[in-house]
């Protein structure tokens, strides 16, 4: 008998175990339980860009963008949102005036501790179902990927 085209890419092609298919599901899951943990409503994106100026200090934008993989755009939209809740100040570059600085604000330098908390908390339970093994294979493999 013979085998269809439909039937050949029906048994060839198994979505649930596709690698796009099973990073999306993952990731979804991962920002619905950040979404439960997130401090004072951050996004992943704000909270990564104010964990980086924490660890690097003031920075361009620009540098900041590519710091936590960002577009040029959409670095911009995370930094005015940052602004416009408090937690980040723009300033000009004392060595060269031309340019911008992004700084924590002072309440954000206050918060810091509270994010690196909310953080591993959110690790912990995204990674949960996983033996320590596995978590630490896991995060070995995504580091290859990325």
């Amino acid at each position: 008998m013979k085998i269809s085209n439909k039937e050949k890419i029906e048994s060839d092609y198994v979505l649930d175990e596709q690698v796009g298919y099973l990073l999306r599901l993952a990731s979804q899951r991962h920002a619905k339980i950040f979404q439960g943990n997130a401090p004072d409503g951050l996004t992943s994106t704000q909270l990564s860009a104010l964990v980086r100026i924490a660890e690097i200090g003031e920075c361009s934008q620009n540098r900041l963008g590519r710091l936590i993989s960002m577009d040029v755009a959409t670095i911009k939209g995370v930094v005015n949102r940052l602004k416009l809740k408090g937690l980040v100040v723009t300033e000009p570059d004392s060595k060269d005036k031309r340019l911008t600085v992004i700084k924590l604000s002072e309440t954000a330098e206050t918060l810091v501790e509270d994010l690196h908390t909310s953080g591993h908390q959110i690790s912990e339970e995204t990674l949960r179902p996983l033996s320590k093994s596995e978590q630490t294979t896991l995060l070995r493999l995504l580091k290859k990927l990325s």
